[in-house]
């Protein structure tokens, strides 16, 4: 228990940290007990604090006050010491619960922004029940490990989800760094978008840059596992619908035919190389080095112009 001979020192104990539990007075030198409580509420780091006021005012102003300030409990002196113990016990235990329950919102909220973009998850604590839009230009990546079933079938299944999990991970950290939002994986397949859900000028150059990072991130796993890892990268940009779907497993999604074009570019593409189509090549302008690809029969699509993209030298 630390006691404080004014409502200065009660403060600066209070953010200092490490209490359960405040008794104040409402009647003290200086700053009043009211006040206190005031800013102790107040305060991000405090306003989780307990507060039982205790004064010799018994006027009944007073107790609402407090009470509607965000005081705990309210005793009037002399109070029984008996009663003052069984309060405190009464407000450590409704604490110890709302920090339980804190505990487990915190969890539950990264759990979400872990499946969800942030933007999404704030539209629908705002009431949207139904999460669809229309995104004018957006760059979409897919990425496939090449011949990966097949080294997987040397793999123990601890080993191939051991595996999966350093790749991606550093892929986590990459579209955080890039600012791009992962759409989804799909078996050692590795989606993301560039423009979503919030708009942006840059996100063609955003995505090339975190695609350019993938292939450096496979080599550098390639020779800490001594496996042959090798990955295939296709991008497209173009108008998609972007969306929530799911009730019970809710997933944000895209779909369109920029979506399927981005497909068919990794999977046309070749082993360590960034395949693009025009459209991307061209939003692009001169912020990379672009290797003609000549033109190629895209299934669904027929010939397209596509283009292998690198780094300026």
């Amino acid at each position: 228990m630390t006691a404080a001979e004014s409502g200065a020192s009660a403060l600066a104990f209070a953010a200092a940290g490490g209490f359960d539990l405040v008794l104040l007075d409402l009647v003290m030198p200086g700053m009043s007990g009211f006040e206190v409580l005031c800013r102790l509420k107040a305060d991000t780091s405090t306003q989780h604090v307990p507060v039982i006021m205790i004064s010799a005012l018994d006027e009944l102003d007073s107790t609402v006050r407090c009470i509607e300030a965000g005081a705990e409990d309210y005793l009037p002196k002399p109070f029984n010491p008996v009663l003052l113990r069984a309060r405190i016990g009464a407000a450590l235990e409704r604490k110890r619960l709302l920090d339980e329950l804190r505990v487990e919102k915190e969890r539950s909220e990264a759990l979400l922004l872990n499946i969800l973009p942030r933007t999404i998850v704030e539209r629908m604590r705002r009431g949207e029940t139904v999460i669809a839009d229309r995104i004018a230009a957006s760059t979409i990546l897919f990425s496939d490990l090449v011949d990966f079933s097949s080294l997987a079938a040397k793999f123990s299944a601890e080993e191939t989800v051991k595996l999966l999990e350093l790749l991606f991970s550093r892929f986590d950290a990459l579209a955080a760094r890039h600012g791009v939002e992962k759409i989804k994986t799909i078996g050692d397949g590795y989606m993301v978008a560039g423009g979503l859900p919030e708009t942006c000028t840059d996100h063609a150059v955003a995505v090339a840059e975190m695609a350019l990072a993938m292939l450096s991130a496979v080599e550098d796993t390639r020779h800490a596992v001594g496996r042959p890892l090798q990955l295939r990268i296709g991008l497209h940009t173009g108008e998609l619908v972007a969306g929530v779907i799911g009730t019970r497993k809710l997933a944000y999604d895209v779909w369109g035919d920029a979506v399927n074009t981005a497909k068919r570019m990794e999977s046309g593409g070749l082993p360590g190389r960034v395949h693009v189509s025009a459209g991307t090549r061209q939003v692009l302008g001169d912020r990379f080095r672009f290797e003609p690809r000549g033109l190629l029969d895209v299934k669904g699509k027929g010939p397209m112009e596509t283009y292998f993209l690198y780094r300026h030298e």
